[in-house]
């Protein structure tokens, strides 16, 4: 599966390297496909750098090493999701046939769409039957 990796779970995983959330970036790379947006990278720097300057290395260092596909973001007029900053997030996952969405992100939770599915971390490792 092509999993793309919403700014949430990128900064949850660059603050607690040792949670849940994290090992669960572990296991999509070894099993599945991890995507990146490259909006959801701009969004990162930008979070950081606001409130965790020091936790900016440990990002660059995470993307560095981590194996993605990068896919740009898509921006188009037609609105699918409440936040605005979203919608080329999600643009992308659909045009570039993105299988789930894991993100914290209620906007994204919230959609009714069936293809991408929108995930949180725990459904996702309910899905996959996995323990971590």
């Amino acid at each position: 599966m092509r999993i793309l990796i919403d700014t949430n779970i990128l900064i949850s995983a660059i603050l607690f390297p040792k949670s849940l959330i994290a090992k669960t970036l572990i296991y999509i790379t070894d099993n599945h496909s991890m995507v990146l947006c490259d909006q959801n990278i701009i969004e990162l720097r930008e979070v950081l750098k606001r409130k965790k300057p020091d936790k900016l290395p440990d990002a660059e260092v995470l993307l560095a090493e981590m194996s993605y596909e990068l896919i740009p973001a898509a921006y188009h007029a037609e609105k699918l999701i409440r936040d605005a900053t979203d919608q080329p997030i999600l643009n992308a996952a659909i045009i570039s046939g993105i299988d789930i969405i894991l993100t914290g992100d209620k906007d994204f939770l919230s959609l009714d769409i069936a293809h991408p599915r929108c995930m949180n971390v725990s459904d996702f490792i309910k899905a996959e039957n996995i323990s971590l």
